[in-house]
């Protein structure tokens, strides 16, 4: 079943004037050091963070929270398979808020994906709840 689904569209000309502006100190309040080395060693930076950073408020509206309700942007972080395929990854009180809303007997899955085409990126998440084997 179905518990929530989320979307959200990123500026990255917007991500790069905020990365510009406030460097570092965004860089830490909003990504985990593994999503901060990722970016780093990709040729387009802005665009793998607007993509993470879109990941992000995707995962808060499915959870049903968007990010004013406690959830904090570490709360939630995206790492690759070796494939490639971007994995959510949800800590704290997100993780909280997901094991709250998943029905007993039930183990929730959360599903990304991810795509840009500048000065866009866009991320879809599907919080799916599958019965426990």
């Amino acid at each position: 079943m179905i518990l929530g689904i989320g979307t959200d569209l990123a500026n990255i000309d917007r991500i790069q004037g905020t990365l510009d502006r406030f460097g570092d100190r965004f860089k830490n309040r909003v990504f985990t050091e593994i999503e901060q080395r990722k970016a780093e060693r990709r040729k387009d930076i802005a665009g793998t963070y607007a993509k993470r950073w879109a990941a992000k408020e995707a995962c808060s509206k499915a959870l049903g929270t968007g990010l004013a309700m406690g959830i904090s942007w570490k709360d939630m972080s995206v790492t690759n398979l070796r494939s490639g395929q971007p994995v959510m990854h949800v800590t704290g009180w997100a993780a909280d808020r997901l094991a709250d809303m998943t029905p007993a007997g039930h183990t929730a899955t959360i599903h990304v994906t991810l795509t840009d085409d500048h000065p866009w990126a866009q991320a879809f998440v599907v919080i799916e709840a599958l019965p426990t084997a």
